[in-house]
């Protein structure tokens, strides 16, 4: 499909879409005028009208007179939609099936998921300036308005997937999202950069004279030297250390409001520290006398629980609101990067910095995808960064 999105374009002159293709055989080019205004939604139209002609093309029955491709509605066309459109029979609108899919999910799904995925749509749905399964063609029109391409998909799809229990729920007799989906965007390459050992040493030396975060330089030290997930991280209690600190228990995770799970692959792994080693030196000089096995590792300076919500507020930036004024302060790194010393890179750099330079060093990629909890084939897609390491190509 990428290149498909190359046929079309916005004509200069009268700033409606066209579309322009060539097909295998024949030597002119063809050219289709949409009229249709430049926007979000007539793109979505277009682009379906676009993939019909390529199905043509691919199943080798195109018309070269176009008469087929043209943008025209017909009396007979919209008849034909409302005698294969039943009539919808149901008392509840999308936000009620949603909280009842929803409710049916929770038995299923992880609380975290529920929390963060399942609230973000509920609260899209909240907003819709209708939720009358009826009119949804209006509520998608009214997404593809006021939403980025991929947060329409995600909500259609959502939609979809709830109407589909609902209706084999007996709840309602037809699907009205089934025929409104469009078209998967593509997802963005993951920001998946690492620091160089120069910039982490740095970025964990700062964090050890800051006069504000220096309470969090272990655990930003902890996550340099293991490539542990974050939320794997803020769950971490010294029962999971073995008493000479040699071991780390890596078997589960909290991130979303102190919530617990398992890893995110739902893999437990053991995490082996060398004698003398930064780490081995990092966790012999933390561990407490008398350590409560059920106590975590990193807390706030308050004592509390740190998350993601608040882990962000130390390495990028913090803001509070007094009498009507917002205040920023940055983070750590934020900071660091501000200053031309390192890029910005998210918490999760972290990670990848672990798994580029265990790679450098001479580690396997099988040990450092144990090391690290994942697949061979995602350490090699995602957490191993030739860029920023320097290296010659070989004579041979």
């Amino acid at each position: 499909m990428g290149n498909e999105d190359r046929w079309i374009s916005s004509d200069p002159r009268t700033k409606k879409l066209v579309i322009r293709f060539c097909v295998k055989g024949f030597s002119k080019q063809f050219f289709i005028s949409t009229g249709l205004k430049d926007s979000k939604r007539n793109r979505e139209i277009t682009r379906s009208k676009r993939d019909a002609i390529a199905n043509d093309i691919a199943l080798g029955r195109f018309d070269p007179s176009l008469e087929s491709y043209q943008f025209r509605a017909t009396k007979v066309d919209t008849a034909a939609l409302a005698i294969k459109k039943p009539a919808l029979r149901c008392q509840l609108d999308l936000q009620q099936l949603w909280d009842k899919f929803t409710d049916f999910q929770s038995s299923q799904l992880e609380q975290t998921t529920i929390l963060g995925r399942y609230r973000k749509t509920a609260n899209i749905i909240r907003q819709s300036p209708t939720r009358n399964l009826n009119e949804a063609p209006k509520i998608r029109d009214w997404l593809l308005s006021n939403f980025s391409h991929f947060t329409v998909w995600s909500n259609l799809t959502d939609y979809n997937r709830c109407c589909k229990w609902a209706c084999d729920s007996d709840l309602i007799n037809y699907n009205p999202f089934e025929r409104l989906q469009i078209q998967k965007p593509k997802i963005k390459f993951r920001d998946c950069k690492a620091f160089t050992l120069d910039q982490r040493d740095l970025i964990i030396e700062q964090f050890e004279q800051h006069p504000t975060h220096q309470h969090h330089a272990p655990l930003v030290k902890f996550l340099f030297l293991t490539g542990a997930r974050p939320g794997e991280a803020f769950a971490l209690t010294w029962g999971d250390i073995s008493l000479d600190c040699r071991k780390i228990s890596i078997n589960k995770s909290q991130n979303f409001k102190g919530i617990k799970k398992g890893t995110k692959n739902g893999k437990e792994r053991i995490f082996p520290v060398q004698e003398g080693s930064k780490l081995h030196r990092l966790l012999a000089t933390i561990r407490p006398k008398n350590a409560n096995p059920t106590e975590l590792i990193f807390l706030s300076k308050t004592g509390k629980p740190i998350n993601s919500d608040t882990f962000i507020l130390f390495w990028k930036q913090d803001r509070t609101k007094s009498h009507g004024k917002v205040y920023r302060y940055l983070g750590v790194v934020m900071e660091l990067a501000t200053e031309g010393k390192v890029p910005y890179l998210k918490p999760y750099a972290t990670r990848h910095t672990f798994a580029t330079w265990a790679i450098t060093s001479g580690l396997s990629v099988d040990k450092v995808a144990n090391l690290i909890g994942d697949t061979v084939q995602t350490v090699l897609k995602y957490y191993c960064h030739p860029e920023i390491v320097d290296f010659e190509c070989p004579d041979f």
